[in-house]
């Protein structure tokens, strides 16, 4: 697992008249939607920053590069075995809203069970993982918090920008003292675990093999077994 993804909006006080239609939510508020995705650290790995208010997350997805790596070759190759079956694309946690694509996976809808029941329960918190690091970001950023009051969207964009980046180098630098997981995971060498990475550039030789890693982003029957193991 990568982490978890989502999308957070930004109120943008002083957008040009022209523009107000295209970024007004249904609240009435004018916005500007960060997607992101964080690990349990809150550590950002991803930021896309810049559609307009009036998409929700799918639609944002449609335009993020969250998968670009994976279609140019850049990405590194992973494969982890579950339960006998090998799966060879890193996931992320997400909500209901996302589509079922093997790269996304959410919670046990009606968990059967106190097993099923428990496992909801841990994955629906790691899930909640983006969520704390867009409200660490605002608690420790007032400039995010509060509406932008400027007027030029690429600045707006770049002051978001060197948010995250600040963000990053804190929990970086505090990352030390309070993580909880087990690191051998992310080691290179030798590794009892079933999990494996391997840096390779993969580099799609036409578009055909291109259309082919789009398919397997979003295998659906990939999806499903991943759901039901």
């Amino acid at each position: 697992m990568i982490g978890s993804i989502d999308c957070m909006h930004w109120e943008w006080k002083n957008c040009l008249t022209a523009w107000k239609g295209q970024y007004t939510r249904g609240s009435g508020k004018l916005t500007i939607v960060l997607e992101a995705v964080a690990s349990q650290d809150l550590w950002i790995w991803h930021a896309f920053f810049g559609p307009p208010g009036t998409l929700n997350d799918i639609n944002v997805l449609d335009r993020s590069p969250v998968f670009d790596d994976i279609y140019q070759g850049r990405a590194p190759r992973v494969t982890y075995m579950v339960n006998g079956h090998q799966y060879d694309l890193a996931y992320y946690l997400t909500d209901s809203i996302y589509p079922k694509w093997s790269t996304f996976i959410q919670s046990i809808t009606l968990p059967q069970g106190s097993k099923s029941a428990l496992f909801a329960k841990v994955q629906e918190a790691t899930r909640k993982d983006v969520e704390r690091a867009f409200g660490v970001l605002q608690a420790r950023f007032a400039m995010v918090k509060n509406p932008s009051l400027s007027l030029d969207k690429e600045k707006i964009g770049k002051i978001m920008r060197a948010c995250i980046i600040l963000h990053n180098m804190i929990v970086e630098n505090e990352r030390g003292g309070y993580t909880l997981y087990d690191t051998s995971e992310f080691e290179e060498g030798d590794s009892s675990r079933s999990s494996h990475v391997e840096h390779i550039n993969n580099m799609p030789t036409h578009f055909g093999n291109m259309l082919g890693l789009r398919n397997q982003v979003r295998d659906r029957r990939t999806h499903e077994a991943l759901k039901m193991i």
